[in-house]
């Protein structure tokens, strides 16, 4: 049960949504910036193909691990406090990102930023929905999904305007300005707090082998097909088997998953939802290799390129949701999958000659198709469980979403290392690096039809 909150304050309220906001947008900023800077990453500190991966993989990777943790210390400590916290921390590890002198320091610096951001993906909608009464928390989440996907939307833009003029490193001190503010309104002008009123045990246990898991996992995948790569596998696959058997049997435990084994509805719909996320995660990484490398286009019209999935995300996403209330959603997000399935199929077949009109197309039906999954899937998620199972459906959503974009990254790192292998990325070894992005498309969209078949199984929902 949440703190209650009287002193919340109309003034109050809108400093906390403008605090919010602020973070919304910079975080999403800085991710597609750092997808568009990762060639230039490559060049400036002679990363190979493999550590190139784990720009990305090892922020993702720290945030999987790490988001739950911080969802439970934040109702125990206090939301604002960790959301704080998360901010300051952003800001010291985007700095020393940017400064960086080589490829371990960055991918270091990367996974601390994952541990920053996860700080903020626990607390932010948390924050909001305390702060404000039932009857307006709909409207202040709706403005906070969409000025994520402004986020997503502008980042590849401006992230590539100033990499062609700054450098890379400019892409990880973007948001340091606006981090800088929101502590400021946090610190000095936001005098409340809000955190849980149930105390409860706290499950270092199940924490531990959710963590472990989620990291052996990710090894592993880094060393396949090694046989050490197998055996790390194997193990990752234990241990969280492990984690689920504990859960299921503890009172309390780190990550409820019983709702995964009693509502065929809710699970089905994660599912589907961790394969789109698996197919469709890796797509700017994927395709900000290939314009750059491949294509030979600089920073900028790469990004302004890669603006067209997120923003045809931003724009039809709020009618695809409104639709799922007049339409059957797993039928709205069936058929999502199967239109993303259709661009990635397209993506496959991109090559150095394809035209600019070509991508654009397949960037607009992916991102089409993505509007139509997701609103529909999150309200059949929401819509199948009961008041009461709100907060652990929301918490298992926002997980199950980390670690489905985790593995669409954990896909890439292993077309990488099989095709192009731990060698520099340059002119002697693109038709390679052409073959793995070829392949991690191809993969990805096999990925969409068992996801189709599990969207359209789960059933409907029977609205109240």
């Amino acid at each position: 049960m949440l703190a209650k909150n009287t002193d919340t304050s109309d003034s109050t309220r809108s400093i906390v949504l403008c605090m919010v906001l602020l973070n919304a947008f910079a975080t999403p900023l800085m991710l597609s910036a750092t997808n568009v800077a990762l060639p230039a990453m490559a060049q400036d500190l002679h990363l190979s193909a493999i550590e190139l991966s784990w720009v990305p993989m090892a922020y993702l990777m720290a945030c999987a691990m790490s988001v739950l943790l911080f969802g439970n210390l934040a109702d125990r400590f206090g939301r604002k406090r960790i959301f704080l916290i998360g901010t300051a921390a952003v800001i010291v590890t985007s700095t020393i990102g940017a400064f960086s002198i080589n490829g371990t320091m960055l991918i270091a610096a990367r996974f601390f930023q994952g541990i920053a951001s996860a700080m903020l993906y626990a607390t932010q909608i948390a924050i909001v929905t305390s702060a404000y009464p039932a009857h307006k928390r709909g409207k202040v989440l709706g403005i906070v999904v969409s000025i994520i996907y402004v986020g997503l939307s502008v980042g590849p833009l401006v992230g590539g305007y100033l990499i062609d003029i700054f450098g890379w490193q400019a892409s990880f001190l973007m948001q340091v300005p606006l981090a800088l503010v929101v502590l400021f309104m946090g610190v000095f002008m936001v005098h409340v707090e809000w955190r849980s009123d149930k105390e409860t045990s706290f499950d270092f246990f199940g924490a531990i082998c959710f963590s472990i898991g989620i990291c052996l996992f990710c090894l592993a995948v880094s060393q396949i097909p090694q046989p050490r790569g197998l055996g790390l596998l194997l193990v990752s696959f234990v241990v969280m088997a492990w984690f689920v058997r504990h859960s299921l049997k503890t009172q309390n435990p780190f990550w409820d998953v019983g709702l995964f084994f009693s509502n065929r509805v809710f699970a089905f719909s994660n599912g589907a939802s961790l394969i789109m996320y698996c197919a469709t995660y890796s797509n700017i990484v994927l395709l900000s290799l290939y314009l750059q490398y491949l294509k030979g286009l600089p920073a900028t019209t790469t990004g302004l390129l890669l603006m067209v999935q997120p923003l045809f995300m931003a724009i039809l996403a709020p009618f695809t949701g409104r639709m799922s209330d007049r339409m059957e959603p797993r039928l709205l997000s069936s058929s999502g999958m199967a239109v993303t399935a259709v661009g990635l199929f397209l993506m496959a077949t991109l090559n150095q000659e394809s035209s600019t009109a070509i991508i654009i197309v397949t960037l607009a039906i992916t991102g089409t198709g993505f509007s139509l999954f997701t609103p529909p899937n999150v309200n059949a998620i929401m819509g199948s469980v009961d008041s009461k199972d709100a907060g652990s459906a929301s918490s298992a959503m926002s997980t199950i979403r980390l670690i489905g974009q985790l593995s669409s990254m954990v896909i890439v790192s292993l077309m990488l290392s099989v095709f192009v292998g731990a060698s520099v990325i340059d002119e002697s070894n693109l038709d390679s690096l052409e073959h793995a992005i070829r392949n991690s498309f191809l993969l990805a969209t096999i990925l969409c039809i068992p996801g189709v078949a599990l969207s359209l199984a789960r059933g409907s929902i029977h609205r109240k």
